[in-house]
């Protein structure tokens, strides 16, 4: 081969499209948006470093900081408070979007219109505007506790805001849409002449949902979980308005070391075991989807 015929079978690999050629862009801006910044935070978590007016002078490689998050029971609080938070967000999310992605499969047009603009909509707005919302109902003059005093139910305004319960309430109204739209997408290939063939063969309405449509649907389950689950884990803003200064989770932790007390090291070393025990979390239920899916499969044989 020539040295002029080279080039000129690379530019035409690239311009039709064969080979590894339509994967490089997509190779070099992961490299630079995830694999670069991934490299530099773990250079940071895993050395000694001296900040002087924001620009690092010195760095040193040390697993000091690494066996401090470890061993320190705050960071064990933390981390177990932000996977509660996360899981049960997660669990509240797949009891009320289930029966929602249902009522679109069982529904005329009318009502899968209705239920996607109200699904929809809200991830149009800003999870800021949305979680300050909260903050006007489930405040002390709120309209939760302004409706339960009118109606004499309570005599003085409960405390809601700046508790745990708010942050749960704001993390699944927030994410909610993000478990409804895996479930309708899953939902809307689904063959209704399986329905007719299970009420022919004498199921309930109940036991065809129970043996058919939800066993179908684990696949768009496990799709939301991991989405819902993965955006509870991390979310900053919604635990630091509803849950008032004091709440802490793993995000805010973040924050707070990088942003307020400069300590860059530990910030890195918390968002990596953030990352870690994330990705962990996710490939346990990567695993329960699948198997799910098999089990499925197996039984339809």
């Amino acid at each position: 081969m020539t040295a002029t015929a080279l080039p000129r079978r690379l530019l035409d690999e690239v311009l039709s499209g064969r080979g590894i050629w339509p994967a490089v862009p997509a190779v070099v801006v992961l490299t630079v948006v995830a694999v670069i910044p991934f490299c530099i935070l773990l250079s940071l978590g895993f050395s000694d470093i001296t900040v002087s007016r924001g620009v690092i002078v010195s760095q040193t490689f040390s697993l000091r900081h690494l066996a401090t998050a470890l061993s320190d029971p705050l960071y064990q609080i933390t981390f177990q408070r932000s996977l509660t938070l996360a899981l049960s967000t997660t669990a509240l999310c797949v009891l009320l979007g289930f029966p929602v992605a249902y009522l679109f499969l069982i529904g005329n047009a009318w009502v899968r219109r209705i239920i996607l603009v109200l699904t929809i909509a809200p991830i149009l707005t800003s999870g800021i505007v949305r979680t300050y919302s909260w903050i006007v109902i489930l405040g002390g003059r709120g309209v939760v506790n302004s409706l339960l005093i009118d109606l004499g139910v309570i005599s003085a305004p409960l405390r809601i805001i700046n508790t745990q319960w708010a942050v749960i309430i704001g993390m699944v109204q927030v994410h909610l849409p993000i478990m409804i739209l895996p479930l309708i997408a899953v939902m809307s290939r689904h063959d209704r002449r399986l329905d007719e063939a299970s009420a022919n063969l004498g199921a309930s309405r109940l036991g065809t949902l129970r043996h058919v449509i939800l066993p179908l649907s684990i696949g768009g389950l496990g799709t939301g979980a991991a989405l819902v689950f993965t955006l509870s884990y991390t979310t900053f803003v919604v635990p630091q308005l509803l849950g008032g200064g004091n709440y802490l989770n793993a995000a805010t932790m973040i924050y707070e070391q990088i942003v307020y007390s400069l300590e860059w090291s530990k910030g890195a070393v918390t968002a990596l075991l953030l990352m870690l025990s994330c990705l962990s979390v996710l490939a346990v239920i990567t695993w329960l989807t699948n198997l799910g899916t098999r089990w499925t499969r197996a039984s339809q044989r």
